[in-house]
């Protein structure tokens, strides 16, 4: 009887502990992307979104915003039945947008417009960028709070779109470049919880045509006008496809290809790989049964055939746009069926292929003979485990996170040139010869893309908490998020 008392008290001491730990100081248990947990101290979720909020209603109160069109809430021309029982007024408000350039010098083009750049491959080709960092870091433009989750940004006209968690709305904001000011913020309800990977959604937006396409964790796809975020459509992709959500949810960011947008929901008959109307969401097409995977499409062109590069659970697929007709195939399995970094192009007929879980690299040739289309692997091995980060091509060598450490590889024989520098699972860009990476801890280092030896030149904490986001690059502007906080820094040649 003693022995069962003392046990009750031990386990009372335990529950007692673990509660102020929880709820008092805000202590959880996380894992990082090798799925090894840890005790990390996290403002209580509550109190974030609190704080966030009250944030942007500082900002509101330095510079009043302007009200919403009329018609923001809904649009006549939605689909049918499109508007969901518990949806809220989709724009909670509109700023005027900050002036960007005189009426004399037009504002430059749209240049990252979605997930890792125009590619999709994690290239910044436009100005030189600033490669002398000091050794205390670089000084934030600004920085504030965001909603949780792992989306990216899409850059167009002065204008960052991300798609966040806030309570129990997943919700698609635009903020101003320069300032980081909430231009506007569009919500609907729905909440991902997923307790290995983490909360909220995880597919960055893209932009096209002053259009906002979003993909939430639940699959809840909608396009938005960038200018104000009203709502021109949705459609829930799970349910309009027969489809079962993945384990850590759509991750897929949209490809928009001409008048289509292009999303994974994976449903079988033929729904696996679907394109909706760009403009009134109506479904064009389907292809494929396939599971889907946590990889992004994109649009490419192999064997001088333009095409929809798709990874899904089991293979890699060239589709043709405009239909997705099945132009070529190559196997491509993993434990679970888990893929979640994007192919490399590698020249017009040859592509890197990477994932974890007991996969690894390797580099395939896609040819044309005779009106179809012949696949071959040049070399395959396990130096090089991209398990959610994807690699960037320099010059004939590749680069990327074997798991958290960095790798350069020769492109053409797949020999491991050096490997170094541990970075968590984290993610990066290339940029003017150097590589610009996010580490998991929420660290920004600079390393210079030199196939002979690791070298980094700069490495200083800018972000509190885990860090997976990819980070933005446009105009020398420098983007980065995490689950908790957002960041710009000035990347110009002064």
């Amino acid at each position: 009887m003693r022995l069962l008392k003392a046990l009750a008290a031990a386990v009372a001491v335990i529950a007692a502990t673990a509660a102020v730990l929880y709820w008092g100081l805000g202590f959880r248990i996380q894992l990082d992307g090798s799925g090894r947990p840890g005790l990390v101290r996290l403002k209580p979720p509550a109190r974030a979104v609190a704080a966030l909020e009250a944030h942007r209603a500082a900002q509101r109160t330095a510079e009043p915003a302007r009200e919403a069109p009329a018609d923001a809430p809904a649009n006549p021309e939605d689909r049918a039945g499109s508007t969901p029982p518990d949806a809220v007024p989709p724009v909670v408000h509109v700023s005027p947008p900050a002036p960007t350039a005189s009426a004399a010098v037009p504002p430059p083009a749209p240049y990252w417009t979605g997930f890792r750049g125009p590619l999709r491959d994690g290239v910044y080709r436009e100005t030189p960028i600033r490669t002398s960092w000091p050794a205390d870091g670089l000084t934030p433009v600004w920085k504030q709070p965001v909603g949780g989750g792992y989306a990216s940004f899409a850059i167009a006209h002065g204008r960052a779109f991300t798609i966040e968690q806030r309570r129990a709305q997943e919700v698609v904001a635009a903020y101003d470049v320069e300032t980081g000011r909430e231009l506007w913020a569009h919500g609907w309800n729905a909440e991902f919880r997923e307790w290995m990977g983490g909360d909220g959604p995880r597919a960055t937006p893209t932009w096209f045509d002053d259009r906002v396409y979003a993909l939430g964790a639940l699959g809840e796809l909608r396009a938005l006008d960038a200018r104000t975020g009203r709502l021109l459509w949705r459609v829930g992709i799970l349910e309009d496809n027969g489809a079962t959500n993945l384990q850590w949810g759509m991750a897929a960011s949209p490809l928009v290809l001409d008048d289509e947008v292009i999303v994974l929901p994976g449903g079988r008959n033929g729904r696996s790989v679907v394109a909706y109307d760009r403009h009134t969401g109506a479904r064009r097409w389907s292809a494929l049964d396939d599971k889907a995977a946590y990889s992004s499409p994109m649009r490419v062109t192999l064997g001088g055939r333009p095409q929809i590069l798709v990874v899904t659970g089991t293979r890699v697929v060239g589709l043709v746009g405009g239909s997705g007709e099945l132009l070529w195939e190559f196997p491509w399995v993993t434990g679970n069926d888990i893929h979640a970094s994007q192919p490399v192009l590698l020249g017009h007929d040859r592509l890197l292929l990477s994932s974890s879980y007991g996969r690894g690299a390797a580099v395939i040739e896609i040819a044309e003979d005779g009106g179809r289309f012949l696949v071959r692997s040049i070399w395959e091995h396990n130096r090089l485990k991209n398990r959610f980060s994807s690699s960037v091509l320099h010059e004939g060598s590749i680069y990327g996170l074997d798991e958290n450490i960095l790798t350069c590889l020769d492109a053409q024989t797949g020999e491991v040139r050096w490997k170094a520098g541990r970075y968590g699972h984290g993610q990066f860009l290339l940029a003017d010869g150097h590589l610009i990476l996010l580490s998991e801890d929420g660290e920004l280092a600079l390393v210079r893309a030199n196939p002979s030896r690791h070298e980094e030149l700069a490495r200083f904490p800018v972000l509190d908490g885990k860090t997976w986001n990819h980070p933005a690059l446009d105009q020398g502007r420098l983007l980065v998020r995490n689950l908790a906080e957002m960041a710009a820094f000035d990347l110009r040649v002064q």
